[in-house]
């Protein structure tokens, strides 16, 4: 295989959890004798001897292969069980590795751990054992969410969320809240919209790089799913003929997106910005609101003078305050078991270790992304933190990527949802139009593709 590094000797495995849940033990493979104690995060570190065997775990993550060897997780998981071999595979990057995956499923020869994300359980689930039972899934605060026929085929490492970004101190001086419904937010965004452009021609109440496309995918790709809290919705839109008609949660939402950006609250020239202007804008107070990922702050704070005055809440995209606040959340790096593993017991033990008292919360804490362990959490960034303040009983809503049908699908009607909301910006664009020629070319793809 190109580009494969192997560790020397003996090299380990990973992948944990995110956001704020699931912990892990080791040792409920049979002849185990290491554990931890489920949600107590204290380890007992008995040695197994007996427990015996070699195993493959592939990776692409440079900066996971990076803490693995700075950190030396084989020797570390030897100390726990010395008669265990384990070999890293690192593959050069994602593209690469999931056409390994794919061709050494057919094959055989899948790694007995591998990674995988939301959109690939289902592509691998018939070379996936059932991780139901491990402590590791059971503390995991996503994995159940991510569960197929009632079977957890991988553990989450880590979680994502999104945000919208704003000044306290310009909405207060405006005269308005953090809105809670999406009829709130567009009053909001006008309000400031108007209050600060008649000092400012150039200011934007919501600040947005149209011009690189993705960065309204806050918008497009995530809002289907928050309308009804179905994260699945790629999947379901895949299963049918007219996913873009009239009351479909892709038609409400986009509608709604359409409605807000062209109600001018982007500035005068929304496609002549890109990320790094607008974020850099937001940043000097140029604009008062901007939608980015966790990953987000770390821009905005470069930019900033002070963040004391930022805040966050999460996008409301609901009509009523009476309906669910919902919020997106993403698991990502699943960390799962192969049917073609020669040692499944040592390979959930490995996976029960990697989230127990003994790696994980090291692990969590050189990460950005927010812990999926419910018995090692991580503290939020307080400007983060507030978005959670605000709606303490937010739904959230698993967010699935599509599958391979919806890819497909994607490629054969030339879908982009990045694409079609940068359209929306451009003058006599036709949203219904849009999604009726969407609508008939997807009945032709799933024909001609004779996808059910």
């Amino acid at each position: 295989m190109k580009n494969k590094m192997i560790s020397a000797v003996l090299a380990a495995v990973l992948l944990a959890g995110s956001l704020a849940g699931c912990g892990g033990a080791a040792g409920t493979a049979s002849g185990s004798t290491a554990s931890t104690a489920s949600g107590s995060g204290e380890s007992t570190a008995a040695v197994n001897e007996e427990l015996s065997g070699e195993l493959v775990f592939a990776i692409w993550d440079n900066n996971l292969m990076q803490y693995i060897d700075d950190n030396d997780m084989v020797g570390k998981f030897q100390e726990r069980y010395p008669n265990a071999e384990i070999e890293v595979e690192k593959i050069k990057d994602d593209s690469e590795y999931w056409n390994a995956m794919k061709m050494r499923a057919s094959a055989n020869q899948l790694p007995d751990v591998m990674f995988n994300k939301p959109f690939t359980l289902s592509r691998f689930k018939d070379y996936l054992l059932d991780l139901s039972d491990l402590e590791a899934a059971k503390n995991n605060t996503l994995a159940e969410g991510y569960a197929i026929d009632g079977k957890v085929l991988g553990v989450p490492m880590t979680a994502g969320y999104e945000y919208v970004y704003y000044w306290k101190d310009m909405f207060k001086e405006a005269g308005v809240e953090v809105p809670t419904t999406w009829e709130e937010l567009k009053t909001v965004s006008k309000t400031l919209q108007e209050y600060y452009g008649a000092k400012d021609p150039d200011f934007m109440a919501i600040a947005l790089g149209a011009k690189d496309e993705w960065p309204d995918y806050p918008y497009m790709e995530f809002m289907p799913a928050l309308v009804n809290g179905n994260g699945q919705n790629w999947n379901d839109m895949a299963a049918t003929d007219t996913p873009f008609s009239e009351d479909t949660d892709i038609n409400i939402a986009y509608h709604r997106v359409y409605d807000l950006f062209t109600s001018g609250v982007f500035g005068k020239d929304p496609l002549g910005l890109g990320n790094d202007q607008a974020t850099s804008l937001f940043a000097q107070k140029k604009a008062a609101i901007i939608a980015l990922g966790d990953w987000g702050l770390q821009n905005i704070e470069a930019g900033a003078e002070s963040i004391d005055e930022l805040g966050t809440f999460y996008l409301p995209v609901r009509e009523t305050a009476e309906e669910p606040f919902r919020c997106v959340v993403q698991g990502d790096s699943f960390m799962g078991v192969t049917t073609h593993s020669k040692n499944p017991e040592l390979a959930k033990t490995f996976v029960e270790w990697f989230y127990s008292e003994d790696w994980y919360p090291g692990y969590i804490e050189y990460v950005s992304s927010a812990s999926s362990m419910e018995n090692f959490p991580k503290e939020k960034h307080p400007v983060l933190a507030e978005a959670d303040a605000l709606q303490p009983d937010a739904e959230m809503v698993m967010y699935d990527g599509g599958g391979d049908n919806f890819t497909a699908l994607q490629n054969e009607t030339t879908f982009d949802y990045k694409k079609l909301g940068a359209q929306m910006f451009t003058e006599g664009f036709d949203l219904d139009a849009a999604l009726a020629e969407l609508d008939s070319k997807w009945t032709a793809a799933r024909a001609k593709l004779g996808i059910q």
